[in-house]
């Protein structure tokens, strides 16, 4: 019944094949977009802020939270491994105002900035994102890494704060992408639903 309540979330728009686990918590569903075959873990909190996009093919792992209240972009085939942490806001710490979201304003002002996260781009487990970052198309970041700043594509990044360590292969996905898409959407660039397709397991 708590599956069926989460994924039944009056989100502003949602696709096919859509699965959130029963223990996630969403936060102004009105806010979030998701396209298809999305798997959201147990554990994830995910606040919509001013514009969350999620994309088709899209993972989001335990433990995982996006808030902040900007603007989150998780574009298709991309993936945040368990217990990261995406802010896509921030405190002022500069001493000009008090901080943390008790305060109301004019005594605090928060600032709202945004993330945004390109195909295929994968955020290792307990990576920390802060705001006014892109993440690369296919960019790769370890495990336990500070992201500060802007991740080129298609390259690995490791550390606090992180930095680029080399290249990331890319000609293979591509084509893996380009043949999922042949198989799994239709001539109109539609989505074939599981439930639509030919039973393929005794091929």
């Amino acid at each position: 019944m708590a599956a069926n309540r989460l994924n039944n979330l009056a989100f502003r728009s949602k696709g096919q094949d859509v699965t959130i686990w029963p223990q996630a918590k969403i936060v102004a569903p009105e806010r979030i977009s998701i396209g298809d075959s999305v798997i959201i873990d147990d554990f994830v909190f995910l606040v919509g802020g001013a514009d969350t996009r999620i994309g088709s093919f899209v993972h989001i792992a335990s433990f995982s939270s996006i808030t902040g209240g900007g603007e989150f972009v998780m574009a298709d085939f991309s993936a945040l491994s368990s217990g990261v942490r995406v802010f896509t806001g921030n405190e002022d710490y500069t001493g000009g105002c008090m901080t943390n979201p008790t305060v109301p304003a004019p005594y605090r002002v928060a600032i709202r900035s945004f993330v945004t996260i390109h195909k295929h781009a994968i955020i290792g487990a307990n990576t920390v994102v802060l705001p006014g970052v892109t993440i690369g198309e296919g960019a790769a970041i370890g495990a336990n890494s500070l992201i500060t700043r802007d991740c080129e594509p298609w390259m690995v990044y490791v550390g606090t704060p992180a930095r680029p360590v080399k290249q990331r292969p890319h000609q293979r996905i591509k084509e893996l992408e380009a043949r999922l898409k042949r198989e799994l959407y239709n001539s109109e660039d539609r989505y074939i639903p599981k439930a639509a397709r030919p039973d393929t397991r005794h091929r």
